[in-house]
């Protein structure tokens, strides 16, 4: 078994581990490596390629503020043009020779003052410092359904997508209503014979202002590069807003009736069907997705809404409660990802022997969700309790990145071995957070969602304005942190 020794280990290739290395070497800390384990990098936006892929936040916002792209050529970007984005950034900044491909982290162990990072390959890399940057969305979740391994046809979730099957004349099945297959039913739907969705809750849905950015548009923004900044600032701005209807349930009514109306709209004139896909939950309580083909699709004539719930899955097709059996040729699964206990799966191995598997085991959380006490030296970008309902995860990233740097210059000027997070000050963080998500609409909305975990508490999501989360990560408090000699 061979053994490579740097300075810090970065596991992952999308945005959060990208962006951590550019700031990395912009401080002067070359010695870093990031380990991939797919043969590409871009992270969730490599592996999802399915039909219609594409981002929610403007794609302005959605990138990172040291690598502005003034060429976006959509409101909001397709993912085959966030992919390119990633990999220019990669070459932009001469990340590359420094990723290493097809290298799976199996786990990593804190010894004598250092991690050793464990790769399937075998191989071991010791490193100072270890900076996850998996982020939430790369573990398919694909629910437990009895008779599934029976199912004689194809069955792959949307991150998995089969691109080397003809859907043309199929029937299909779509599991799911998130908002990845809000824009796959649109994308697919014209091309099956039959698509049966089968909607175990309906998601409130806006339409999307999205609409091709013009030459001239993109021409001002390459030459004038304070246009490009206000824009993204006003986008920014103008997210933010949305903030006071989460926090407080009752003001989300106005967007409601934002939503309704778009339903009358769609809908006029097929009142079973408007019922069918009308949310009985506060707007916001799941995330608040966007699309303009996503309801007409619903109306296509070869398209069918499916409310009762799935009992089996046969060999020919699905079973709802009603003892109707579906026949399908394909199963598609849009059922989101395993988010809440992501790293926690991973053979993480802390201070006097501690598993993180153990000190998650009644949820996951970190101070700022980038430090875990117990575990000197790692940081987890896109942690417990970062992700956001309503702006761009960049911005949080980057916010966590000045933090992770600032963690790593303390313990440089203290000359220090490492640096902890003390129990006691992550368990005041979170019992704050958590005392704020409970009076969120996330808890107070009326609905179940991937935002909370097996306890029924939210591990998921930032519960306030991102601009507080940067002021609070600007620089490590001493007063929450030990120094390891």
């Amino acid at each position: 078994m061979s053994t490579q020794q740097v300075d810090t280990v970065i596991v992952g290739s999308g945005f959060a581990g990208l962006g951590a290395a550019v700031a990395l070497d912009a401080d002067g800390r070359r010695d870093w490596v990031i380990l991939e384990k797919g043969s590409s990098l871009g992270g969730t936006w490599r592996d999802n390629v399915y039909p219609g892929c594409a981002c929610d936040v403007e794609s302005h916002l959605y990138s990172f503020s040291f690598a502005p792209n003034p060429e976006w050529t959509r409101t909001f970007a397709r993912q085959s043009e966030i992919r390119s984005y990633l990999e220019d950034v990669a070459d932009r900044y001469a990340l590359r020779d420094r990723i290493r491909f097809d290298a799976t982290v199996d786990g990593a162990e804190w010894n004598d003052g250092g991690w050793d990072v464990r790769l399937a390959d075998g191989t071991t890399i010791r490193a100072r410092y270890v900076v996850f940057g998996t982020g939430a969305l790369h573990e398919p979740s694909v629910p437990e359904i009895e008779g599934l391994d029976r199912f004689a046809g194809p069955a792959f979730h949307s991150a998995q997508w089969d691109h080397s099957l003809d859907l043309a004349g199929k029937r299909v099945a779509v599991i799911g209503t998130g908002a990845s297959a809000i824009q796959f039913v649109p994308a697919i739907a014209p091309e099956v014979a039959s698509l049966t969705l089968f909607q175990r809750t309906a998601p409130w849905v806006l339409p999307k202002p999205d609409k091709p950015i013009r030459e001239r548009t993109r021409r001002l923004f390459r030459h004038v590069p304070g246009v490009r900044a206000a824009y993204r600032s006003s986008l920014y701005w103008r997210h933010e807003a949305l903030v006071a209807g989460f926090m407080h349930p009752p003001l989300m009514k106005a967007a409601e009736r934002l939503g309704r109306a778009y339903l009358r709209t769609t809908f006029a004139g097929d009142a079973e069907l408007r019922e069918k896909v009308t949310p009985t939950f506060t707007m916001g309580c799941k995330r608040i997705l966007m699309s303009n083909d996503y309801y007409p699709a619903l109306r296509r004539d070869n398209v069918a809404v499916e409310t009762g719930g799935i009992t089996r899955i046969t060999e020919r097709g699905v079973v709802t409660d009603d003892g109707v059996e579906h026949e399908v040729d394909v199963i598609v699964f849009g059922t989101g990802f395993r988010v809440g206990d992501g790293m926690s799966r991973m053979a993480v191995t802390g201070r006097d022997g501690v598993k993180l598997t153990d000190a998650w085991r009644d949820g996951s959380q970190a101070l700022l969700g980038t430090t875990v006490a117990g575990f000197p030296n790692l940081f987890t970008l896109v942690g417990p309790n970062t992700g956001l309902g309503h702006s761009s995860m960049v911005y949080m990233i980057e916010s966590q990145v000045n933090y992770v740097l600032d963690a790593m210059r303390t313990v440089d000027a203290n000359r220090a071995v490492a640096i902890d997070t003390r129990q006691e000050s992550q368990d005041a963080f979170n019992d704050d957070i958590q005392s704020k998500l409970d009076k969120a609409v996330w808890s107070r909305g009326g609905c179940g969602s991937w935002y909370l975990d097996e306890h029924g508490r939210n591990r998921t999501l930032w519960p306030g304005y991102t601009f507080t989360f940067r002021r609070r990560t600007r620089r490590v408090d001493p007063s929450h942190h030990e120094l390891i000699a």
